[in-house]
């Protein structure tokens, strides 16, 4: 495998992308690399995200983690308007799910906000037990978009994602291993064996499998209603107070306004 107009080994805004011949040909390693911030995902890295898949059209695997000490603990809107912000994170998160070959999340530390959408959209989960992997937006007064509560319906269930948006509830690599949405326990080299030996199955049995599973229909349409609601959370005056706590480290105090 040849990753084209890329270097083997090249960082693309502040993802790290590198062809991992060592492990097996065809792995393409994507590394989020902010580990000051713990890989949060500001605008830079959307765009590198986005520049990595264009990388790995002849990839076998990608390999998708995070700098340690995290996967990634969430979004950076900070210098990006917001709109920008979620219709770039919508083209990534889509864009994981459109490759040929399969994504896998290679997960140690927390997966967080923009950090779990990116691992529900991997194919293929790997967590360390100590992992944390949630969605804290009823912390901050916001909604996420219906296409990612989909998602999330899709690939870790009902309960645990009425539990993660409803109560804003945490859950560790070793609970969502035994509940299924984590295929594997183990750190990033378990994740780059596996894709090793993924690597070595039929592509094209596995991207018409992916296709057939990307292409089912979601439970329910798109809705006006829903869409309204969220766009009404994000201009809330909690919406404020959530980002401002969050800033402050304190606790927010909510009055559903």
């Amino acid at each position: 495998m040849r990753l084209g107009r890329m270097a083997a080994h090249k960082v693309l805004h502040m993802v790290r992308v590198e062809e991992r011949d060592d492990v097996g040909d065809g792995v393409l390693l994507v590394t989020l690399d902010r580990p000051e911030r713990r890989n949060a995902v500001d605008h830079a890295t959307l765009l590198g995200l986005l520049d990595a898949q264009a990388a790995a059209a002849e990839a076998r695997v990608v390999v998708l983690t995070g700098a340690a000490p995290a996967f990634s603990a969430g979004a950076d809107l900070s210098g990006v308007r917001e709109d920008v912000f979620a219709a770039d994170l919508r083209r990534v998160l889509e864009g994981f799910t459109t490759l040929t070959c399969p994504v896998m999340a290679a997960i140690d530390g927390p997966a967080l906000g923009a950090g779990a959408q990116l691992a529900a959209v991997a194919d293929l989960r790997v967590a360390t037990a100590e992992s944390i992997i949630g969605v804290p937006a009823a912390r901050l007064g916001l909604v996420i978009d219906r296409w990612t509560v989909s998602r999330f319906v899709h690939e870790f269930g009902w309960p645990i994602t009425r539990g993660m948006l409803l109560a804003a509830e945490t859950y560790r690599g070793d609970r969502l291993h035994a509940a299924g949405p984590v295929h594997r326990l183990g750190d990033l080299e378990v994740a780059l064996a596996w894709a090793s030996q993924i690597a070595r199955l039929a592509p094209l049995s596995i991207s018409g499998h992916k296709l057939a599973l990307e292409s089912l229909p979601p439970d329910h349409p798109d809705a006006p209603h829903v869409t309204n609601a969220r766009e009404t959370a994000w201009a809330s005056d909690d919406a404020h107070e959530g980002r401002q706590a969050f800033l402050e480290k304190r606790p927010p105090k909510f009055t559903g306004r």
